[in-house]
């Protein structure tokens, strides 16, 4: 399977609540967790909120070299830690948040050129083919250990 993710993410707010977004996302991550097929997802631009993340937990993950990923987009999170939301890009560059951090940091399992489908769809069609279901599991578990033995390299402002 092989989802593509572009989204600043749901609406904060009390009608998005109301409405049931948190529940959409726990039950999408449910259904991610139990699939028993590769999957395989691209952050072909913005990758913000708990949708983003539960459309991401695949096997192997891979952002386009301009891509940010985060659990809050880069404008909202700007909104709220500087109160000024065009600061997006500050907040992208000291939270870590860029395709390139992320891969250093084991997020994601590799950075692809933005602009080449050639090399896009090539990565995608060997990641699928070589993929195997849980193996979201085992990168969330590296990633976990890691920070937990340096916590310095959790995201935090610079």
């Amino acid at each position: 399977m092989l989802t593509l993710i572009d989204t600043p993410g749901a609406e904060p707010g009390p009608a998005a609540e109301a409405d049931g977004v948190a529940g959409e996302i726990a039950r999408t991550l449910l259904a991610m967790s139990g699939l028993t097929v590769p999957t395989v997802a691209v952050c072909v631009g913005e990758g913000g909120s708990g949708g983003a993340m539960a459309f991401a937990y695949t096997d192997r993950l891979f952002l386009l070299e301009g891509s940010v990923f985060s659990v809050i987009g880069p404008e909202p999170g700007a909104a709220v830690l500087f109160r000024d939301a065009s600061r997006a890009a500050e907040l992208a560059r000291s939270f870590r948040l860029t395709a390139v951090e992320l891969a250093r940091l084991g997020v994601v399992d590799d950075v692809l050129p933005d602009g080449d489908v050639g090399a896009v769809r090539s990565a995608v069609l060997v990641a699928l083919r070589e993929a195997h279901p849980g193996e979201r599991d085992a990168r969330m578990d590296r990633l976990a250990r890691s920070h937990l033995r340096r916590p310095s390299m959790m995201c935090r402002p610079e």
